[in-house]
């Protein structure tokens, strides 16, 4: 008398099924990632130079200082939370740009700190002009 027993084991086309699927949901999901991560580039910077407007503000008050006076970024340090990421940037965003608007990164009082123009056009497609207002 032969015993037979049925395998419990998952066939070929079922596995090459699952993994079809899983491909496909990967291949719809990774767009979405991809732009919620570059959104939040675009936010992380946006907020570092409304830290760097409050620094200056703060540097300018406590120095005495008037319009158009150059500030180096060393200057400001003392004005930003001493383990965050901004305070040991060197004035540079997280593409390695530096916060402007003088390309030397120094920021001058009374005037805003802006988006480096390479930093806006890589983040152009998330981030539209009026995202950076008034740091645009």
């Amino acid at each position: 008398m032969l015993n037979s027993k049925k395998s419990k084991a998952f066939t070929l086309v079922e596995i090459m099924f699952v993994v079809a699927i899983i491909a496909l949901l990967v291949v719809i999901a990774l767009p979405n990632f991809l732009r919620s991560r570059k959104r939040s580039q675009a936010s992380k910077i946006l907020e570092d130079l409304r830290i760097l407007d409050s620094a200056i503000e703060q540097y300018a008050l406590d120095n005495s200082k008037g319009s158009d006076t150059l500030v180096e970024f060393a200057d400001l340090q003392k004005y930003l939370k001493a383990d965050s990421n901004i305070y040991h940037s060197n004035g540079k965003d997280l593409f390695g740009n530096s916060f402007g608007p003088n390309s030397d990164g120094t920021f001058a009082v009374d005037t805003i700190p802006q988006v480096s123009t390479a930093t806006f056009n890589n983040l152009s497609d998330v981030a539209p002009a009026e995202f950076w207002s008034p740091y645009h």
